[in-house]
């Protein structure tokens, strides 16, 4: 909580600071919050279009239909959540800018002059790069949705006369929105919190506004209260994202393997074909495919410019981050599920709230509310060491961690924990087996999994992880994110390949999982 109390606090009238805090907060509003404002508005009003048109499409492709492919459709379609948007960012700016390849390629050819694509850095360009990175949010849980449900209600349709176009908007579309609402919102509150493409665009967003403000500026007031505003917006995506996932509720189906049986895709000739084939296999070679053909073009061009002893220091030191934060999420994680399972009491419930909203606050938002209580206490104590041991060590970088990515753990050993009957505690507890020895001799042999799983997908984030990084890491503590990013902005992009790659090799490992979890049979 105390990145968040922090931020806010900055608006409280004490002693100077709530004179200049009304006074900067309105030079902001004649200057450059109106272009914050309007430019995070239509950004994510295009992105919002976007994750939905594409992802909803390739959801009702692959569940409701059959055509040659659809089972490698349906994991593919996934590969996407392993490209940080950075990354393909960076890769379409090498590849289509004016003096990129593309470019240079036609003008050379067909004799043109002047620029011959628009400019992908720009709010379009940076629609198109959030699109095609965080569609499979809306198809990972349009896809449940209708997977789960609509094909048997279809066919009931089906039998009672409704047309294809009835069945899909009067069947399909209403049992997939509330899953469509939440996946836009968790994809709009992803890119609300991005930093990376934002920057290397110059888009001016909140996140880009705020780091402006801190290390270009010098004011802490200013890009806290652009924190706070920042954190207000994602408030309410995650209050519509709430109430989304409260209304996926349904009557279960009755003889669910005679209906699903019974309940077969419909299979597509033709031009119905081709157009499925479309729909989803544009995303998979624009959101992955593609960017990673334009990374490994440069990098297979020159070897000569890889500094490999570098690179292996640039991977250690994210190996060791991710790592550490990851052991300490899960043990954060194990504690709190576990004493959730024990006594849920209302200090229990409230903690594991509290610790599974961190998700959701953007890594900018982290960093001013980490920073500001280091600036005061040191005002007020000029001899303490905390902004050393914040600053220079690895201490806050990652305290920034656990505060964002602890919801990741705990929500994986919830669900292992959902799967652990209430009884075994109980014949434990009648065969005298309490509190820790409950944990080590009963839940821990059946939560290894799910314990895995949560360490996996909190060494992925903090690996990929830019923002709170760029500004907390320790110095010559470089990660592979934030080389990637310094390289990139330098324009060394054919340097910036293969930090880039390797992100991308690492954020594989859990969309495969991902991706088996989905394929294997219900049991």
């Amino acid at each position: 909580m105390l990145p968040v109390v922090a931020v806010f606090a900055s608006w409280l009238p004490w002693g100077d600071s709530g004179a200049a805090a009304a006074q900067i907060l309105q030079e902001m509003s004649s200057t450059v919050l109106p272009d914050y404002v309007w430019t995070t508005v239509r950004l994510c009003v295009m992105v919002g279009i976007g994750v939905v048109l594409v992802g909803l499409s390739a959801a009702a492709a692959v569940t409701m239909f059959e055509f040659p492919g659809r089972r490698i459709f349906e994991w593919a379609l996934l590969l996407p959540l392993a490209m940080p948007a950075y990354v393909v960012a960076y890769a379409y700016t090498d590849f289509l800018q004016f003096s990129g390849p593309l470019q240079t390629f036609l003008r050379t050819t067909l004799g043109l002059e002047g620029r011959v694509f628009p400019e992908i850095r720009s709010l379009g360009g940076a629609a198109w790069v959030f699109t095609f990175s965080l569609y499979p949010y809306v198809y990972l849980l349009a896809r449940t949705a209708l997977g789960e449900r609509a094909a048997h209600l279809m066919e009931a349709a089906r039998l009672l006369g409704a047309p294809m176009r009835r069945r899909i908007l009067e069947v399909a579309l209403p049992l997939a929105r509330p899953a469509v609402a939440a996946g836009m919102a968790l994809a709009l509150m992803e890119t609300l919190a991005d930093f990376g493409v934002a920057s290397y665009f110059g888009i001016q967003t909140f996140t880009a506004g705020i780091y402006k403000a801190w290390l270009s500026m010098d004011n802490r007031i200013a890009a806290a209260q652009l924190a706070t505003l920042l954190l207000l917006l994602v408030a309410l995506l995650l209050f519509l994202e709430r109430r989304a996932q409260k209304r996926m509720r349904f009557a279960a189906a009755r003889g669910g393997r005679a209906g699903a049986m019974d309940a077969r895709p419909l299979a597509l000739q033709g031009p119905a074909k081709w157009l499925a084939w479309l729909l989803c296999g544009a995303p998979v070679l624009i959101g992955f495919v593609l960017p990673v053909l334009f990374m490994l073009r440069p990098l297979l061009a020159d070897w000569s410019v890889l500094s490999w002893g570098q690179f292996l220091g640039w991977s250690l030191n994210s190996l060791r981050l991710g790592a550490i934060s990851a052991v300490l999420a899960v043990a954060l994680a194990l504690l709190l599920a576990f004493n959730m399972r024990r006594r849920p009491d209302l200090p229990t419930r409230l903690a594991v709230q509290l610790v599974g909203l961190g998700y959701a606050v953007p890594g900018a938002v982290l960093v001013v509310g980490l920073l500001l209580p280091v600036g005061w206490l040191q005002s007020v104590a000029p001899q303490s060491s905390v902004g050393y041991v914040l600053t220079a060590t690895s201490l806050g970088l990652i305290w920034a961690y656990l505060v964002r990515f602890s919801a990741v753990a705990l929500q994986s050993l919830q669900s292992g924990y959902a799967r652990i009957p209430a009884s075994f505690d109980d014949s434990a507890r009648m065969l005298g087996t309490r509190d820790m020895a409950l944990m080590r001799r009963v839940h821990w042999p059946l939560l290894k999994r799910s314990t895995a799983a949560a360490a996996l997908l909190v060494f992925v984030d903090v690996m990929k992880e830019l923002p709170a990084t760029l500004v907390l890491r320790p110095f010559d503590s470089d990660t592979l994110a934030v080389v990637a990013y310094q390289l990139a902005r330098d324009e060394r992009l054919g340097e910036a390949a293969l930090p880039s790659l390797a992100l991308v090799l690492v954020g594989l490992i859990p969309v495969m999982l991902l991706s088996r979890t989905l394929r294997a049979p219900s049991r």
